[in-house]
């Protein structure tokens, strides 16, 4: 489950949404979230499918993609899906034993939050595949930097977010290491009820610590042997431009976003 996790990894390649400005793939992954939670009906379901594959056929990416984001989440998926379903009420019952009782309001509050939280990370993992980590550091930067005028480090704060994004691989392959390491000595993590597992997690976390903030430290080490300090006076190999492609893109996000917008009018449920 821990080699499934997409989000910071990067493919790379030379498709239409590779080579967008990443100025314009973060603004547009900002729209395609709060189009997310704009969609409420079957119609706007139909729109953000139809977009979403739109767009991952256009990044060129691997069809496991698609489904290796989802199952590092499936549990937290069937968690929220289960809360909706029993502890949202309404008018029309459709089960009921003893406590428990489904509504079709329930139902529908359930399938929306799935599908919700499904397409939010397949649609931010697109980003992060699709875009560098130098790329991703420099767009951050670059919207952040109006911000400086009123004392923002708009530098260091991208130069964080990016750092934090890119260790997510390495962190997660170094718990699979260190689980592997732990089962070969006769630790058990799947066996016993939930408090069991919590303190069979010790021997995995302590030396998980460990080898982040040695790595921390050798990453420090290695910035300042490269005279790194900070963004003052920092040039670019490669200046940043919007272009055509960037035009096109953000033209299809925001008739997306209307689409969306729009399917909130049309009476139209899921059941």
């Amino acid at each position: 489950m821990i080699k499934n996790i997409t989000i910071g990894q990067y493919v790379p390649g030379d498709s239409f949404i590779h080579k967008m400005d990443p100025r314009a793939k973060i603004l547009l992954s900002l729209i395609y979230i709060i189009a997310l939670f704009l969609v409420k009906s079957l119609v706007g379901y139909v729109i953000v499918v139809a977009f979403t594959a739109l767009v991952f056929l256009s990044s060129k990416l691997p069809f496991k993609y698609i489904f290796k984001g989802i199952k590092p989440i499936i549990f937290l998926i069937l968690i929220t899906a289960v809360l909706n379903l029993f502890m949202m009420e309404g008018q029309q019952k459709v089960f009921q034993w003893r406590f428990l009782v489904i509504y079709k309001e329930g139902i529908e509050m359930a399938v929306l939050m799935v599908l919700r939280l499904v397409f939010l990370i397949m649609g931010t993992s697109i980003l992060t595949l699709t875009t560098s980590p130098i790329e991703l550091t420099d767009g951050i930067e670059r919207l952040l930097s109006p911000f400086k005028k009123v004392g923002l480090p708009a530098h260091e704060l991208a130069m964080m977010m990016t750092i934090a994004l890119r260790f997510i691989p390495t962190l997660m392959d170094e718990t699979d290491k260190i689980m592997k390491a732990q089962m070969a000595r006769g630790a058990d993590f799947d066996s016993g009820n939930i408090i069991k597992k919590a303190k069979g997690l010790v021997p995995l976390l302590v030396p998980l610590f460990i080898s982040s903030f040695r790595r921390a430290d050798e990453l420090a080490m290695a910035m300042e042997a490269r005279c790194y300090h900070g963004g003052e006076g920092r040039t670019r190999m490669k200046v940043l431009k919007y272009g055509s492609r960037d035009a096109v893109a953000i033209t299809v996000t925001m008739l997306f976003l209307a689409g969306c917008i729009g399917s909130r009018f049309i009476p139209l449920s899921l059941f």
